[in-house]
């Protein structure tokens, strides 16, 4: 105990008056207090599921998309009454940052998805128990009139499934892989002109 003491008080007057030079130095002169120390543990990447926990804990409503970027998920919430909306990004991890708040979002608009019986975490469950993996982007899609929620889930291949997941009964309605994905416009599916 006194020799940790003094070791520590010996530190101190080292750092204080030899800078940066001298942390080297002071951890090289303890070698028992260097060896104890603890190892860093490695980050781990929140999965989609953790992302949409924490969102909905930070800003309480309904997940309307989920999308990964790099390792920090960006969120959208519409809130409970669909007049709220925020946009969301939490880190690996799993700290939660506002980047914008809204609201005065169109309550009719969002009617469909507050009334959902399915969320996008029950469409990510679906996604994946069709396809296993980690799902990468969940999104609200109602453009052509038909809601539904789109689900990617990259899989253990490294391939990317695409699910449509019926927000009723959550079906998964229509899946396909990148292969499958006309990315080029030809109509051929190869991805290449």
């Amino acid at each position: 105990m006194k020799r940790t003491r003094y070791v520590s008080a010996a530190t101190a007057v080292v750092l204080m008056t030899g800078g940066p030079v001298a942390v080297a130095t002071a951890a090289a002169a303890d070698p028992a207090r260097t060896a104890t120390a603890a190892p860093v543990a490695a980050r781990a990447d929140v999965t989609a599921e953790s992302a949409a926990a924490a969102a909905l804990k930070h800003y309480p409503g309904v997940i309307e998309s989920l999308d990964k970027d790099g390792s920090v998920w960006h969120v959208d919430v519409i809130g409970k009454d669909g007049k709220g909306h925020a946009e969301l990004e939490v880190s690996a991890s799993g700290s939660v940052t506002g980047q914008n708040r809204d609201t005065d979002e169109n309550a009719a608009e969002n009617k469909a998805l507050v009334s959902a019986k399915v969320t996008a975490q029950q469409a990510m469950k679906a996604a994946l128990a069709a396809h296993p993996g980690q799902v990468t982007t969940v999104e609200w899609d109602d453009d052509d009139g038909t809601a539904s929620w789109h689900v990617e889930v990259k899989g253990k291949d490294g391939k990317t499934w695409d699910a449509q997941v019926d927000p009723t009964t959550g079906k998964v309605t229509q899946s396909g892989s990148d292969a499958d994905s006309d990315d080029d416009g030809d109509g051929d599916g190869d991805g290449n002109n």
